[in-house]
């Protein structure tokens, strides 16, 4: 899977290296160090957490993307500061979910659950495999790639040999799970792209589950997203049908928050692996239905057939933007030739706006800073692996 070049979407669209290059260190300002718009919080010399700023916690989803963000940035400082809060604070060695991160804690580190949300230990699994590749093991926690390999290793073998509490991934459909345990899986959670590299640098008894569920997501990935919309629920069936309409803390079977992520994975995993297995055509139909069905106002709730919701916006637009946009790289055609097709037109019409568009500002940026800043990265060709 070793990959020598990466797509520079924008360059296709006639951005200059020089202006991409000066937009993203604003970026990366913005996001880190802006005294004002900061997510990135540094209470002390060591340790760091990135604040979910509409919740005022810490979340391994955003935890394990900062560090992502850092490695794919060269930033080792921040990247070890990141992770040894989340392994001071989140990490959980004791009870049924030993070897877990609590999802959520407060500012302190105080748990505010003792539930783990698996999505973020695969993203802490990929982001210490490429920092172990990029800057070299360390010393402790700081022993990049064993840490990594032992969160995998949990994440799958919970719950047999006599080992307390439930596994992240479904052990006969190799589908990754919602929560440990649960009977469903949520769609944006799906990263076969990541999962073709565990088959190769986890433990090597646990390989062979990581090649199956290279497969199982894709193949899932394809059934989940709307055949004419594109979209995807925020929690899916193992068959890829919506599902938890009605919970205790609200529905669950829409094109929501969750979801917006599911084709910027898309794209990324084409981007890595460039195999398809019906997925990547879901790209093309969001890219379709939210440009042009609902050009005038895309930015909405919506069932995954693309009926509106109660005219209720998108609580995350930005976000929205910025992974519709990212999915451009799941579609082929190079958009900087001559009498481009439709689809590549209307492409092209998506990282310019999503160029154009500024940060988000408030209390809820940061999700879709999140998002914005790898949707950068991504279409710029700086979203990488390192092996």
């Amino acid at each position: 899977m070793k990959k020598e070049n990466y797509r520079n979407v924008f360059a296709e669209v006639g951005i200059s290296d020089r202006d991409v290059e000066k937009r993203l260190q604003e970026i990366v300002y913005t996001f880190f160090y802006d005294p004002e718009e900061c997510v990135y919080r540094q209470p002390t010399e060591d340790m760091a957490y990135l604040e979910d700023t509409g919740n005022i916690d810490a979340r391994t989803e955003g935890m394990s993307y900062g560090m992502m963000m850092c490695v794919q940035l060269d930033m080792k400082k921040e990247f070890d500061c990141i992770w040894k809060w989340a392994k001071t604070y989140m990490f959980m060695d004791y009870g049924e979910n030993e070897g877990y991160f609590a999802w959520s804690c407060q500012p302190d580190g105080t748990k505010n659950a003792e539930g783990p949300a698996p999505d973020g230990e695969e993203f802490f699994a990929m982001a210490l495999f490429f920092a172990s590749h990029r800057w070299g093991d360390g010393e402790g926690i700081f022993a990049y790639s064993r840490e990594a390999k032992d969160i995998l290793h949990a994440a799958i073998h919970k719950g047999s040999n006599g080992r307390p509490g439930a596994p992240m991934w479904n052990n006969d459909n190799h589908q990754i799970l919602f929560v440990p345990g649960s009977p469903f899986t949520d769609p944006s959670y799906h990263l076969p792209h990541f999962y073709e590299l565990f088959a190769r640098w986890a433990y090597e008894e646990d390989r062979e589950f990581f090649k199956e569920a290279v497969i199982a997501s894709r193949e899932h990935l394809a059934k989940a997203c709307h055949p004419v919309t594109g979209m995807s629920a925020e929690y899916a069936t193992f068959e890829g049908e919506p599902t938890m309409r009605e919970t205790p803390w609200g529905r669950h079977d829409w094109f929501y928050s969750d979801s917006y992520r599911t084709v910027a994975n898309i794209g990324l995993d084409y981007e890595w692996c460039g195999i398809d297995v019906g997925q990547r055509q879901a790209a093309e139909r969001l890219q379709y239905f939210l440009g042009v069905t609902r050009k005038e106002n895309p930015f909405m709730a919506y069932e995954i057939d693309g009926t509106v919701v109660e005219d209720e916006p998108a609580l995350h637009p930005v976000g929205l933007l910025a992974t519709t946009a990212q999915g451009t790289l799941a579609i082929p055609e190079r958009l900087d030739g001559e009498n481009l097709s439709e689809t590549a037109k209307l492409a092209k019409e998506w990282v310019l706006r999503f160029y154009r568009e500024p940060m988000r500002k408030g209390e809820r940026r940061y999700y879709d800073n999140c998002l914005y800043l790898f949707a950068f990265l991504a279409l710029s060709g700086r979203y990488r692996i390192y092996e």
